[in-house]
């Protein structure tokens, strides 16, 4: 068993350090090179401090917590309803925003009429199909998984919708990797681009939205066997992103998250899995462990440390027993879909 206290204990301070009072958060402690960062307060800035807050057990109380609320939803377009920040496309942040505010077991205060044309299965078919699935399968499902927690968490979609939402999602998955749509990756496990195709990582760290989507919504794979052999061969062959396990980020989390779950749908290659994430567990708190928390960017940008804290809380999940806190984390995709 390794305790990792002294890890929260850090996550805890730079969340502290992003404090700005009034229950406002920033992402950002400092300006970049190119002077594009949106400092002070920031829709991921409160958004992320009350996810992390959550995960790890700290989640504020009384008029702490009446302030973070009130800090959440004034960052609302009363006129269409959207969550905006320029770093992700407005569904994702609509998303990110709405989910962080269900925390507090309240809705945004205003309806989401610039989302509404997709909240209809003729609407939500033309997002989904106007994506890109092969040349930008991850940026492109922060639309495609973002558009439903934003109607199921407001309210605003009805049973038929969220059928409707599944069935397409179940219709069109890539029987070969158990992911991602029908023929839109290319012909086998690669980390380059073909033919104008995202490598292999891109499709499942874009998949992994759509599956906490259906985790939520206790959904099945339509391919578990697949997704886990798909899981475990690019962890074996070192074909994830470049920088997985060596960096705060949601690389992780995507992959871990997917291959987690996708073991608890079927037994096939069970121990196969466990090892691997065991593996990398070890690998990934050694490094964290080394890491300069005070001066790394991404561990200073409140978004990015997010999916770090997410990775961890899945990775104690995952692995009974074998990592400690004195508070056990909790994961929000358990609550709710969307990070």
């Amino acid at each position: 068993m390794r305790n990792i206290d002294r890890l929260i204990e850090k996550i805890a301070s730079t969340v502290a350090a992003h404090d700005l009072g009034g229950g406002a958060y920033a992402r950002w402690l400092w300006q970049n090179e190119k002077s594009d960062r949106k400092l002070g307060k920031n829709e991921y800035g409160c958004a992320d401090a009350m996810n992390i807050l959550y995960t790890i057990g700290r989640f504020p109380k009384g008029d702490e917590r009446q302030a973070a609320l009130c800090a959440l939803l004034s960052l609302q377009d009363p006129e269409t309803g959207l969550f905006r920040e320029e770093t992700h496309h407005y569904i994702h942040t609509t998303a990110h925003c709405t989910a962080a505010i269900e925390l507090f077991d309240e809705k945004p205060l205003y309806p989401q009429k610039a989302l509404a044309k997709y909240f209809t299965v003729e609407g939500l078919y033309s997002l989904l199909d106007a994506l890109d699935w092969e040349g930008n399968p991850w940026p492109q499902s922060h639309q495609g998984a973002g558009i439903y927690a934003v109607g199921v968490l407001t309210d605003s979609v009805s049973l038929e919708w969220q059928r409707a939402y599944f069935e397409k999602l179940w219709r069109d998955t890539d029987p070969v990797y158990g992911m991602s749509r029908s023929g839109s990756l290319a012909d086998r496990l690669t980390d380059r681009y073909e033919n104008g195709k995202s490598p292999t990582y891109a499709h499942l760290n874009g998949w992994f939205h759509y599956t906490f989507n259906m985790e939520y919504a206790k959904r099945p794979q339509r391919y578990p066997q697949k997704l886990i052999d798909t899981c475990i061969a690019l962890y074996d062959r070192d074909l994830l992103i470049p920088t997985f396990g060596k960096t705060f980020n949601f690389s992780e989390i995507d992959w871990v998250f997917v291959l987690n779950r996708a073991t608890r749908q079927t037994p096939y290659r069970f121990a196969e899995a466990k090892d691997r994430l065991r593996d990398f567990s070890r690998k990934y708190l050694d490094w964290m462990e080394s890491a300069d928390w005070e001066k790394d960017e991404n561990a200073n940008d409140l978004h990015m440390l997010f999916g770090a804290v997410c990775c961890l809380a899945e990775l104690q999940a995952a692995l009974p027993g074998e990592i400690e806190t004195t508070v056990p984390l909790k994961l929000v995709l358990d609550r709710r879909p969307f990070i």
